[in-house]
């Protein structure tokens, strides 16, 4: 009788590794449903007291109370938001870890000669959130009590107006490049570690003035220690309604919002964003978030993955324009 084509111990082995497989992807599969169930790490690739970190650490309360799992945040600061990115970027695709960021993520092609990951593909954008102005803040002990007076002087004294950031390539950095481009004057640029403290340097008059979003100079305005100049979008702030926009201070094409998103690595099952793209929009429903978001002036809406990627290559190629008119030196 002829052999048979597989020896009954390598009929044996195969069986074995079969079922072996079938019981890591049911193992997998049931993973990725019963998401999340262990903590999941959120990275800020910013310092602390940022509003990034603010509005981050909003929603990581809420997704934790929706799912009744930890989201964890961690701050990991440093190299222009590409540290904490590239570590996301290059962990695990499973859910289990997240990078926050804002609208400066679209700058970073921009500003990079070359990245440690790739900004378009490596990181899926799952949802957006918060939509929020930027602000122009100075001390309450500023000469400057209008845009207009502050433009004047910046005018007449090229350079001599100081501004602070979180760091090259930020978006407020590129917000006030932006502004100088658009009253053609010449503004002067001092980085800091973080946007908190770009704000304790203007408290204390290290510098003329800053740009942020609501959410990180609020407390200090109600405080009476900053004073408001102006605030983007087409229309004022209803929780800041003495405070003009800069379109009625005389800048016209100046419009530039913050938002907040999540991303998670490559390969991410997609039953896990789903999901997470699900407890998002549920998280930006309730009524304690929308109070969150009006109250630091910013729109509580969300946008899902597909108007998410829009907005994130439209943003990247206005951006694009930008900084390519500043004569910035990619890094």
């Amino acid at each position: 009788m002829a052999s048979p084509l597989f020896p009954p111990v390598l009929r044996t082995a195969v069986a074995a590794l079969l079922a072996a497989s079938t019981l890591t992807l049911c193992a997998q599969a049931a993973a990725q449903g019963d998401w999340p169930s262990r903590p999941v790490k959120i990275i800020v690739p910013y310092a602390a007291g940022g509003a990034v970190d603010v509005v981050t650490r909003k929603m990581a309360q809420k997704l934790a109370e929706q799912t009744g799992q930890s989201f964890i945040v961690e701050n990991k600061p440093g190299a222009s938001r590409t540290i904490g990115s590239t570590q996301v970027a290059r962990s695990e695709p499973d859910g289990y870890t997240l990078v926050s960021n804002d609208t400066s993520y679209a700058l970073l092609p921009h500003i990079f000669k070359k990245l440690p990951f790739d900004q378009a593909t490596d990181l899926l954008p799952v949802s957006a959130f918060v939509f929020a102005p930027m602000t122009m803040v100075v001390s309450a002990s500023s000469p400057y009590k209008t845009l207009s007076e502050l433009l004047a002087f910046a005018k007449a004294n090229p350079g001599r107006v100081t501004y602070g950031s979180g760091g090259a390539g930020t978006l407020p950095h590129f917000s006030a490049e932006a502004l100088g481009l658009a009253t053609h004057v010449k503004l002067l640029h001092v980085p800091f570690k973080g946007a908190a403290e770009a704000t304790q340097a203007v408290l204390s008059n290290t510098i003329d003035m800053q740009f942020a979003s609501p959410s990180g100079v609020l407390g200090n305005v109600k405080g009476g220690k900053l004073r408001l100049l102006g605030i983007s979008g087409e229309k004022r702030a209803p929780l800041l309604p003495d405070v003009p926009t800069f379109a009625e201070s005389g800048v016209k094409d100046f419009s530039v919002i913050n938002w907040t998103g999540l991303w998670a690595p490559k390969g991410t099952p997609p039953e896990v964003l789903q999901r997470l793209q699900k407890e998002i929009a549920i998280a930006m429903r309730s009524d304690d978030m929308k109070a969150f978001a009006e109250g630091v002036a910013a729109e509580p809406r969300q946008i899902d993955s597909v108007a998410f990627s829009a907005l994130l290559q439209d943003s990247t190629a206005k951006w694009g324009t930008v900084v390519s008119r500043t004569g910035f030196e990619k890094q």
